[in-house]
């Protein structure tokens, strides 16, 4: 019993360790194999490609055809028929009627006025005046003028100059960049197609009507009777629309993300500080004195006499006589004729044509025109896409040997993702 016990224990002593007994029973990516977590070096992606094809259609067109026809056209005929009309026609008759006016006859006479006016008559007086004047007297003075001039004195000083500068500093940072994949999906569209059979029907024409010569209890009589009807086939076409499913594929993108180290340079701000010498310039005052002449005026009073004439106006009164016109006016009465107008109707006989309308029908042969429908079958071209995989190699992280001289794709751009116009290759779509 020792002695399995201890090749028992011999055996597991000569195993190797695994993970789990590494990490006392906790999983780990330890067995996984170094090629799995490295960074994937190229993808496939799918490209479109364009095909030019043709199918055959076969479409219903409406063709113009021209036939007879025989119709009823009624004409209208005029006929002159005279007719005997009366008319009033009315005249102007004049009479003499006699009447009395009363004419105003106007006489010129004068008449003589007596009137006073009052007449001014001006006289020319003088006043003695007094009055004073002054009279300038100018005289030359001088004065002094003490002023202040600023004098420029220069001087060397030195200024402190504080100015920043941005430093640059290298690091490097984890970002993650994003790149869009065409994926293929498969979906379905609804396509109607116009089908449709000729279908023969039939039509019931009645006959026409015609008079027979009938035997009766009192003699042959003459009867209407008609006859009997005819049947007529003729072929309609009866449309009908059906919708089928049809599968296309269209391309849609995808984002996948991958993280990958850049190195980022940042500014950092650095306050640097420079003397500066600088000459500035101070004004120190200086007094002056200057003299300045000027004129002074003083007044001297005067005194003067002046005459000075005025006008006096008086009033004298004066007798006048004037010969004044006027008129008078008297009425006188005088006897006139005069024609007064009045209307006097009476008829008269006129003879006048009247055109009358008459129809009168009559059968003309016109030709028409009708559309028949015609099959029609012609080649039309249509556009398909199919999608062809291809390996992209050459990212910028890989370790693949075969990749590093593979141009590095720009995803900035993005895959091409033309929209493809998938149609059905089937004869029978219209």
């Amino acid at each position: 019993m020792s002695v399995v016990r201890f090749l028992s224990v011999a055996a597991c002593l000569m195993l190797p360790e695994s993970a789990s007994a590494q990490l006392c029973g906790i999983p780990s990516y330890a067995c996984c194999p170094p090629q799995a977590c490295e960074p994937t070096c190229c993808y496939t992606t799918c490209k479109v490609e364009q095909e030019t094809c043709y199918r055959t259609v076969c479409e219903t067109i409406m063709v113009s055809e021209q036939y007879s026809a025989v119709g009823t056209v009624y004409e209208t005929k005029y006929e002159d028929v005279p007719q005997t009309c009366y008319r009033t026609v009315t005249e102007t008759a004049f009479r003499d009627e006699t009447y009395t006016v009363c004419r105003p006859v106007t006489e010129s006479r004068v008449r003589e006025e007596t009137y006073c006016v009052q007449r001014p008559v001006w006289e020319t007086r003088y006043r003695e005046c007094n009055y004073t004047i002054q009279r300038p007297v100018w005289e030359d003075r001088v004065r002094e003028c003490k002023y202040t001039v600023m004098q420029p004195v220069c001087e060397t000083i030195e200024r402190e100059c504080r100015y920043t500068v941005m430093k640059p500093v290298c690091e490097t940072i984890q970002q993650e960049r994003c790149y869009t994949v065409m994926r293929p999906v498969t979906r379905t569209h609804c396509v109607k197609r116009l089908t449709g059979q000729w279908v023969t029907q039939q039509h019931c024409i009645p006959g026409p009507v015609w008079p027979q010569l009938v035997c009766g209890p009192f003699g042959p009589a003459l009867c209407m009777r008609q006859t009997p009807p005819r049947t007529v086939c003729r072929r309609v076409w009866c449309p009908r629309v059906t919708q089928q499913q049809i599968p296309y594929t269209v391309m849609e993108p995808q984002v996948v993300r991958q993280s990958c180290p850049v190195q980022v340079t940042r500014y950092v701000p650095e306050t640097i500080v420079k003397k500066i010498p600088i000459q500035i310039t101070r004004m120190c005052p200086t007094e002056c004195v200057r003299r300045i002449s000027y004129r002074v005026c003083r007044m001297e009073c005067e005194q003067k006499v002046e005459r000075i004439p005025y006008r006096v106006c008086r009033i004298v009164s004066e007798q006048k006589t004037r010969r004044v016109p006027y008129t008078v006016c008297r009425t006188v009465t005088e006897q006139r004729t005069r024609r007064i107008p009045y209307c006097v109707q009476k008829q008269v006989e006129y003879t006048t044509t009247r055109r009358v309308a008459r129809c009168i029908p009559k059968e003309v042969e016109y030709t028409c025109t009708r559309m028949v429908p015609k099959q029609v079958v012609r080649r039309v071209p249509w556009t398909r896409y199919r999608l062809v995989p291809q390996v992209v190699c050459g990212s910028a992280w890989s370790s693949c040997s075969e990749c590093q001289g593979a141009p590095i794709p720009d995803e900035s751009a993005g895959p091409e993702a033309p929209q493809p116009a998938a149609e059905p290759n089937d004869d029978n779509v219209t």
